[in-house]
């Protein structure tokens, strides 16, 4: 687990390209995009630059439920949430929470650990699709 929880991924292709492929392995999982925030967009509406941050908020209950049952200050850390962006030297990044992150955070039970280890799987199944 990374010291602040992120864990960041290096994308072979475009930010752009990045979350294209994200949202597509998100739907081959069937999860819901909830919301996506466009971070580059929102700094243009108050004359400011930002290189393309692109933030795809996601889930389904069936996983994230029985966390919050555990704890349900989880719910701050639920749906997931995956950053993508673009560095200064145009490399495109993709960044989550470290499910392992989370449970610690929240001081989840034993109980919740199977689901932890199954979405933790599951994203970094998804991040390795989204920036190959």
């Amino acid at each position: 687990m990374a010291e602040n929880g992120v864990v960041s991924i290096q994308s072979s292709v475009s930010a752009s390209t990045t979350v294209d492929r994200l949202l597509a392995a998100l739907a081959a999982r069937q999860l819901t995009v909830f919301a996506r925030v466009d971070h580059a967009a929102g700094a243009a509406t108050v004359g400011l630059n930002l290189r393309p941050t692109e933030l795809v908020i996601f889930g389904n209950p069936q996983g994230g439920t029985g966390l919050m049952q555990d704890r349900q200050t989880a719910g701050i850390d639920l749906p997931l949430k995956a950053l993508v962006w673009e560095a200064a030297d145009g490399t495109a990044w993709l960044a989550y929470n470290d499910p392992a992150w989370i449970a610690q955070r929240h001081g989840l039970g034993a109980a919740s650990g199977a689901a932890t280890k199954a979405i933790a799987a599951m994203l970094a199944s998804v991040a390795q699709e989204a920036t190959k």
